[in-house]
């Protein structure tokens, strides 16, 4: 058994008991022997790490816990750091969701305009992350759950020198659901970048299965956060695989943003009101297991995936996890350090690509490809607050289609959000200080 320690940024987030539950689940590999729990909004980091040590204690296990709004104080000791913050928190999310439409623009925390500009906030403040934790545990894995989970792997592999894997629940509850369907032993091939992923190929015993499930109208479960507006099944056959979830942003684009348009409340203002919901319920001394409630949230499966990838890990246990890693040669048509969401082998050296070869779907590389250019351009304005970058970005995007609209929508979330995008201005307006 394994002992580690294991410090957590944006603790304070209600999905921690969930990762605190697969940490539970996995105490016979894992000796968590610490847990430190930092978040820089006190009331959620008391109430949420509370939780997580009755949790703890409930299930007889000895973990230390610390809590603190500290980032360096927080880093001493740990063996891998998992990153889930979202800088400028609901209510920037909610300014990413309403201010697109507007402009008649898919408003999404985690791709289009949205998604940038959570990007374009997030990648200055996981600077100060990996810049701590190379001067105080640089031999730490970094587990980054923060999204867009893509383009802040973009950032943190290409930019930086700490060791780190970027993860998403996608995967882990695609592959489940054809497996369901299809049987336990089945191999199942998944490529795409984050948030745009297919599988493509289900395999029994050397039989191809992925037409047949097209035919008995098999679909994986759309995430929790997305409407479901369906898939066109000649839509699903044309493209050559299950399309995850949000890839009906890019298929049914003009039904999504008529629903957002019309719809009363957004996806942050459900999240607002599920997350009191939870911090009450969490208040409760008696509560010592995480909530159903937590299953509304989109993070389904979120313990499984980032416990069972720091299992293999520090137990060097050479299994299959499907991350976000760079390329290395594993799909022939994108660079070797585009970061790309695939099958990767994972022991203590962290995580190999396994290779795809011979792929041949254009309509999925050609996706790929033009995304990928996206994500390049944006963790460039990111990094630099280049606004030649960040418009360029935007113009390449599948969803934005119009130079005017995205323009006049940039410009005005970068006013909105100045306090959170310090690259770009070297002054905050004065409301913003």
């Amino acid at each position: 058994m394994k002992d580690i320690q294991v410090t957590v940024i944006g603790s304070g987030s209600t999905y921690c008991p969930e990762l605190v539950d697969g940490f539970i689940k996995a105490r016979d590999e894992l000796h968590l022997t610490r847990l430190n729990l930092m978040d820089i909004d006190k009331r959620k980091r008391v109430i949420v790490g509370n939780l997580c040590v009755r949790m703890l204690r409930a299930a007889g296990m000895d973990t230390v816990v610390t809590m603190t709004d500290d980032l360096e104080e927080s880093l001493k000791g740990a063996d891998f750091v998992v990153t889930q913050i979202r800088v400028g928190m609901l209510k920037a999310r909610y300014l990413d969701e309403t201010i697109p439409l507007k402009y008649g623009l898919i408003g999404q925390e985690t791709t289009g305009i949205g998604g940038f500009f959570k990007a374009l906030r997030t990648i200055p403040v996981m600077k100060q992350i990996t810049d701590a934790i190379m001067r105080i545990c640089p031999d730490a894995w970094l587990v980054n759950f923060t999204n867009p989970s893509g383009i802040v792997s973009e950032y943190l592999q290409n930019f930086t020198k700490v060791k780190s894997v970027g993860l998403c629940n996608c995967p882990i509850t695609m592959i489940d659901d054809v497996k369901a369907a299809a049987g336990e032993n089945a191999q199942v091939t998944y490529v795409g970048l984050n948030h745009l992923s297919w599988i493509t190929s289900v395999k029994n015993n050397g039989e191809e299965l992925l037409y047949k499930l097209f035919d008995d109208d098999f679909a994986p479960t759309v995430m929790a956060n997305i409407h479901d507006d369906g898939f066109d099944l000649n839509c699903v056959k044309a493209a050559g695989g299950f399309p995850s979830s949000y890839l009906q942003y890019y298929y049914s684009r003009d039904a999504k943003l008529e629903y957002l348009k019309k719809c009363e409340k957004t996806r942050a203002l459900v999240c607002m009101e599920i997350e009191e919901d939870l911090l009450k319920m969490y208040s409760d001394e008696s509560l010592v297991t995480k909530p159903a409630l937590l299953n509304k949230r989109g993070g389904y499966k979120y313990s499984l995936a980032a416990v069972s990838l720091i299992n293999a890990i520090a137990n060097d246990k050479q299994e299959i996890h499907v991350v976000n890693i760079r390329n290395q040669g594993a799909l022939d048509f994108m660079a070797p350090d585009d970061i790309v969401e695939i099958a990767t082998m994972v022991g203590k050296d962290g995580c190999k690509p396994i290779p795809i070869p011979h792929f041949d779907n254009r309509h999925i590389i050609g996706l790929m490809r033009i995304v990928k250019e996206y994500e390049k351009l944006t963790v460039q304005a990111a990094m630099n607050g280049d606004d030649q970058a960040a418009l360029n970005a935007l113009m390449v995007h599948p969803l934005i289609g119009d130079y005017q609209a995205a323009a006049a929508c940039y410009h005005e979330m970068k006013f909105v959000h100045s306090k959170y995008l310090p690259q770009f201005f070297m002054q905050l307006p004065e409301d913003c200080q």
